[in-house]
């Protein structure tokens, strides 16, 4: 019923279901011990894999060098159910070097880091807090890492503020929290 009864002698009767079993809290987030012991087992692939990037929660990763940018003077509009072969230009950034996401535009990126998860754990794409509070996001929907995946991330980065952001490749701009699949 949508409500949380259990349909069947009770039903009906504004009764709530009784749990046969009690809920049992399990953690499902890694923590830094965990993510450390994993990635040290490369049971979770990091490649380059720096330790200076594990938090207490998540795995920093770093902005690639790799880009993909909108050509709005190609097209009139976006179709979804027809390729875009002119939809999008590829920018290549030199290591160390600045892209300028201007406000409003929107950009393909990926990590600097291959990322490897094993079937029984999957990751989940954050932004950073201080990168977000300047209006960059990281992405919009392409935010889940399935398990047995293996490869770069996309990143798609969004200027939500008024002013031109630089990003440098290398830098930080994302956080990966990973979890255990029950």
């Amino acid at each position: 019923t949508g409500q949380g009864y259990r349909l069947g002698s009770r039903a009906g009767s504004g009764q709530r279901a009784r749990r046969s079993r009690p809920l049992v809290f399990v953690p499902v987030i890694l923590s830094d011990g965990t993510l450390r012991e994993l990635l040290g087992s490369g049971r979770i692939l990091l490649d380059p894999y720096d330790p200076s990037l594990v938090q207490p929660a998540s795995v920093d990763v770093r902005l690639g060098t790799e880009f993909r940018v909108m050509r709005n003077s190609r097209l009139t509009h976006i179709d979804p159910f027809e390729e875009q072969t002119k939809l999008m230009d590829t920018v290549v950034v030199p290591e160390g070097d600045v892209f300028v996401l201007h406000p409003g535009e929107f950009a393909l990126g990926h990590t600097a880091e291959v990322v490897g998860c094993p079937d029984d754990i999957v990751g989940v794409v954050n932004g950073k807090s201080s990168l977000g509070r300047l209006g960059l996001q990281v992405h919009a929907t392409a935010g889940f890492i399935d398990p047995g995946f293996k490869g770069t991330v996309v990143l798609e980065l969004s200027n939500v503020s008024n002013l031109p952001i630089l990003l440098r490749t290398g830098m930080k701009v994302a956080q990966l929290v990973f979890q255990r699949l029950d």
